[in-house]
C-alpha cells in the first residue's frame, strides 16, 4: 500500500512537471475494491496535484497508506520471532524494519515532495 501511494505521488509529480493536470483512473474490467492499491496510487497522484475523478470512499485511509497496519502487524508478531522473520523477510533483505515502515514512508514522501525537478525514466 505505501509503495503504491508513493508510486502514484511520483507519477503525479512527473505528470505535473510535464504539463499534465488531469487524469482518468481506468481499472478496466476489474471490480472496484475500495481502499485497494490502485486507489492508493490514485491518492498519491491526487496529492501530487492531479485532478482525477474519484469517490473519496474508494481511497484508502491515511494510516494504511503510511504502512501503520504493517507496523502494527509486525509488532503483534514480535512474540513469535520465527513467524515475524518469515513474514517480513522481504523487508529485512532490504535492511528495513517493518516496525519502522511509517517513518520510512514519511522520509521517502518528503524526498519526493522536496524534489524540484522530477526526472522521468
Amino acid at each position: 500500500m505505501p509503495a503504491a501511494y508513493l508510486t502514484g505521488l511520483l507519477a503525479g509529480r512527473r505528470a505535473k512537471a510535464s504539463g499534465v493536470s488531469e487524469a482518468i483512473l481506468d481499472i478496466g474490467l476489474y471490480s472496484r475494491g475500495p481502499g485497494s492499491r490502485i486507489f492508493a496510487a490514485a491518492k498519491g497522484a491526487l496529492d501530487a496535484g492531479l485532478s482525477i475523478p474519484h469517490e473519496d470512499e474508494a481511497l484508502p485511509k491515511q494510516e494504511r497508506v503510511q504502512g501503520k497496519h504493517v507496523a502494527n502487524y509486525s509488532k503483534a508478531l514480535s512474540a513469535e520471532p520465527e513467524v515475524q522473520k518469515k513474514r517480513f523477510s522481504a523487508y529485512t533483505k532490504q535492511k528495513l524494519k517493518p516496525d519502522d515502515l511509517p517513518e520510512h514512508f514519511a522520509e521517502i514522501q518528503a524526498k519526493i515532495k522536496a524534489s524540484e525537478t522530477v526526472k522521468s525514466t
